[in-house]
């Protein structure tokens, strides 16, 4: 009996990849590649839900995959390619959107929280909770590994879903969500109370995935604490614990030995060594991205071999759809 699962995972090409996002979700990618079958997409759809200047579009969408691929999301193991390269995505879509009651879409909160004050908010930020619903069923996924941001959206393929299945007949695998555990919410530096963000208006606040060394160093000596005393794990002091959760992942020391280690020192003896620590941790990364889009052509091969791979599952779920509601 087979018991791998499909796993879907989509990623913005921000141009803004950060820490957060590599010890909340990628490293676990990447550490879980053999056990299921993967499929990792770079969501350029999405990222036009706001306006993007095309050139840098599509350097950021070179830069995520090249990012994924010195992570170690392998295409031996895993399924890698762009969004827009395989067109039943907003196929899908569409129809999709003629399923979803239109209350749906309108409880989704993160379109409430982007669209606060803004007259000019496209139509496609109201409803790209369907694009990515199509993005998860159309592979007939299993799990979707997922911040608790983002939840509310699987939940909502979840029930787009069993509508339709309702409606025309079991069509969809019911996907769940995966919320990763320890490392699923780095905190801002700058404010310690909001998480990390790609869309974070200040720099000092986020570490980037390709930031040089002395910058991540400026970013966590300048980084929020508080005025207590003691290195110690302590969630009501945001800012240090924080760091200390940062420490804890890109080190793998444990939560006691870490607060030994520190036992009687102040918060500079702390901030250097965690941003030595995250220097170290971030070098083999940054030298694999720079090996990988060194190699324009090897990346774009890449990524044309995934497209190939997802284009046919995708395809077949397509043509199951259209069959269903009379299409064709």
């Amino acid at each position: 009996m087979d018991t791998r699962k499909r796993i879907f995972s989509g990623i913005q090409p921000s141009g803004n990849t950060h820490i957060g996002n590599l010890l909340g979700a990628i490293r676990h990618w990447a550490a879980r590649q053999t056990e299921n079958d993967n499929l990792f997409c770079v969501v350029d759809l999405h990222a036009i839900t706001v306006y993007q200047d095309p050139a840098e579009l599509k350097k950021h969408t070179r830069e995520m995959a090249g990012l994924l691929l010195a992570a170690g999301i392998s295409p031996q193991h895993s399924i890698l390619f762009v969004q827009s390269h395989v067109s039943a995505h907003a196929e899908l879509a569409w129809i999709l959107n003629c399923v979803i009651p239109m209350g749906w879409m309108s409880r989704m909160t993160q379109y409430k929280e982007k669209s606060k004050n803004r007259e000019n908010v496209s139509v496609g930020l109201f409803d790209y909770p369907a694009l990515m619903a199509a993005d998860i069923l159309l592979y007939q996924t299993h799990q979707v590994p997922v911040g608790e941001d983002q939840k509310q959206h699987v939940e909502l393929a979840r029930d787009t879903a069993q509508r339709f299945n309702n409606l025309f007949g079991e069509t969809f695998t019911i996907p769940e969500p995966v919320i990763a555990g320890n490392g699923a919410r780095i905190m801002g530096l700058d404010d310690p109370t909001k998480k990390m963000s790609k869309s974070s208006p200040r720099a000092e606040g986020v570490i980037l995935l390709l930031d040089p060394p002395d910058a991540i160093r400026t970013k966590i000596r300048r980084a929020k604490t508080d005025s207590l005393s003691g290195i110690v794990f302590d969630e009501g002091r945001p800012g240090l614990y924080n760091l200390l959760v940062i420490y804890e992942l890109v080190t793998g020391l444990g939560r006691s030995e870490i607060e030994d280690r520190f036992t009687g020192k102040g918060y500079g003896v702390f901030k250097n060594e965690l941003a030595e620590a995250v220097v170290e941790y971030l070098r083999p990364l940054q030298t694999r991205y720079a090996e990988f889009t060194a190699d324009p052509a090897r990346l774009d091969s890449i990524l044309a071999e995934g497209a190939a791979k997802a284009r046919p599952l995708a395809e077949q779920t397509l043509k199951l759809v259209k069959e269903r509601v009379g299409l064709g």
